[in-house]
């Protein structure tokens, strides 16, 4: 098995090849950013193709993160993938970005809860709770930071993602302190390949948006129908 991952969903552009025959990670480059997404993306991918010594049609499928993130950003990435898949005809499949900020850490350890917490502005988060043995407990949802904190708080819990300080300074006393705190803008592109390579039953990606856009058409702007 052999996969191109592309993340664009937050604060990076992103994309590895990964050879699951042999467990390898052929190339990967990571630019932080959090604009720009549409220029980049294209030249990223043809440098660590380049690097993979892999063509395209050589590839088993395309991977890409759907979100919840950024809205274009998002977009960019599913384009991209789509674009090749089709080219190439090869599958491509979505992922989620809150799955893929807390694989590694389910990876380390099976045994404890994972909470991934995406900065989602306005006193919101995106956020998805995992148990033990990457089992979700709580799905993805948009939640206010102190109903995310609510549903997140565990003894033992461990958080990740770019609201996980967030979620920690508003950890209650009495559930004790987490057992980790990362602050990731942006999940592990490798990560995203593995779990790429090891998915099954996605179909084609489309967007995880979990709320409508902040910019939205004003209707009493609009000239009346004829």
């Amino acid at each position: 098995m052999r996969v191109l991952a592309i993340d664009t969903a937050l604060a990076a552009c992103s994309a590895a090849v990964f050879d699951g025959e042999h467990d390898t990670i052929l190339a990967s480059e990571t630019l932080p950013m959090t604009r720009g997404h549409a220029e980049a993306v294209m030249p990223l991918i043809a440098r660590v193709m380049e690097q993979a010594a892999t063509d395209f049609t050589a590839l088993d499928r395309i991977a890409v993160t759907v979100g919840p993130g950024s809205f274009t950003g998002l977009r960019v990435g599913i384009a991209a993938a789509r674009g090749i898949a089709l080219a190439a005809a090869k599958p491509a499949i979505g992922l989620s970005t809150l799955a893929t900020l807390a694989a590694p850490l389910i990876s380390e350890d099976h045994g404890s809860q994972v909470v991934a917490a995406i900065d989602a502005r306005h006193s919101h988060v995106y956020l998805q709770v995992f148990g033990t043995g990457g089992r979700s407990l709580v799905g993805p949802r948009i939640a206010t930071l102190r109903d995310a904190v609510r549903a997140a708080t565990a003894d033992g819990a461990r958080i990740v993602g770019s609201a996980a300080e967030k979620l920690a300074a508003g950890w209650p006393r009495e559930a004790g302190q987490p057992l980790s705190v990362e602050q990731r803008e942006a999940p592990d592109i490798d990560w995203v390949a593995r779990l790429g390579a090891a998915a099954e039953g996605y179909g084609p990606p489309k967007p995880l948006y979990l709320r409508a856009p902040d910019a939205r058409p004003q209707s009493a702007a609009q000239l009346p129908r004829r």
